[in-house]
């Protein structure tokens, strides 16, 4: 699995924010941690287009809250290299790039890929 914080150790890419749904992320890898309740495991989750050059991922953290549903554990603590732009090029400040980045996390199946690991890991 490609570790979630290396994420932002990949080159910088620069997008614009109106453009982001247009990316197209995979899935690269989930990690599970059961952090002394394994009750309500938590962990991370990869995203990214690795086949593009260059490259744009995005990790968060998530916690399962109770049996059958996943959270992002903060949703302003995402890990990604794209430097979002509004139309003129200029840098979003991070809260506003914020707002983009859950955007695009909201339109991925994240969570099933979360439940499946789960699944595999309680198996």
């Amino acid at each position: 699995m490609t570790p979630a914080w290396i994420v932002c150790a990949w080159p910088p890419l620069l997008w614009q924010a109106d453009c982001a749904p247009e990316l197209h992320f995979v899935h690269l890898g989930t990690r599970v941690f059961n952090a002394g309740d394994s009750d309500h495991p938590c962990g991370q989750t990869v995203w990214g287009n690795p086949s593009a050059d260059p490259a744009a991922g995005v990790a968060w953290d998530w916690v399962e809250v109770q049996e059958g549903v996943v959270a992002m554990a903060d949703p302003m603590a995402l890990v990604t290299n794209l430097q979002l732009t509004d139309a003129r090029g200029t840098l979003l400040p991070s809260t506003q790039a914020a707002l983009h980045l859950n955007g695009i996390v909201h339109a991925l199946p994240w969570q099933s890929e979360v439940q499946r690991v789960l699944h595999r890991a309680a198996a």
